[in-house]
């Protein structure tokens, strides 16, 4: 069973002396103690990694403050989840909270279950969002590329569809599509 550190430099305090000081204190080896010096919101966190290949069953790893580990929620979760999976603890320390015993295994279960209602409330939002712009007239997706009149007028000159494509630089199958989307409109009216 091993302690090991995890320490993450944010946007307003960027040296992570204090952090690691701090973890020193716990008695953490330098060597066992990993840190991410970058703060962007997309990166690859090589210190995590690392940290994460290191642990083992029965091992701990030990934070300074919760939003030093994750992100986000959903981040924290995900994080705190796969050390659990891995039956390594984790312990925060200015926060007071570890995911040590039967009272951690309760605060994981609650956080998973605030992901849990934070993911659905996004769905719901995203859907509900969607459904006021498509009554407003907005559509969505990929927007064409191709100029679906000028395939029209040069059908009804009587061009073939080789031709039309060979015209337009798009492929035969493009050009059979954009015609039978534009006869079924007219079906429709």
């Amino acid at each position: 069973m091993h302690i090991f550190g995890y320490a993450r430099a944010s946007a307003n305090q960027l040296s992570l002396d204090i952090q690691i000081k701090t973890l020193e204190t716990e008695g953490i080896e330098a060597d066992r103690i990993f840190t991410d010096r970058v703060t962007t919101c997309y990166v690859d966190r090589e210190g995590l990694r690392q940290l994460q290949a290191q642990v083992q069953q029965g091992d701990t790893v030990v934070v300074t403050k919760v939003d030093r580990l994750g992100r986000s929620i959903s981040e924290l979760i995900q994080l705190i989840t796969a050390f659990d999976a891995k039956g390594v603890a984790v312990r925060f320390l200015d926060d007071g909270i570890s995911t040590e015993g039967a009272m951690g295994q309760v605060i994981v279960a609650v956080l998973s279950a605030v992901v849990q209602a934070e993911r659905q409330l996004i769905q719901e939002r995203t859907c509900e969002g969607r459904m006021v712009a498509k009554e407003k007239g907005v559509k969505f997706g990929r927007k064409p590329t191709v100029d679906r009149e000028r395939v029209q007028r040069l059908r009804v000159q009587g061009v073939g569809a080789a031709n039309i494509a060979r015209q337009m630089n798009v492929g035969r199958s493009t050009v059979y599509k954009i015609l039978q989307s534009l006869s079924k409109n007219e079906q429709r009216q």
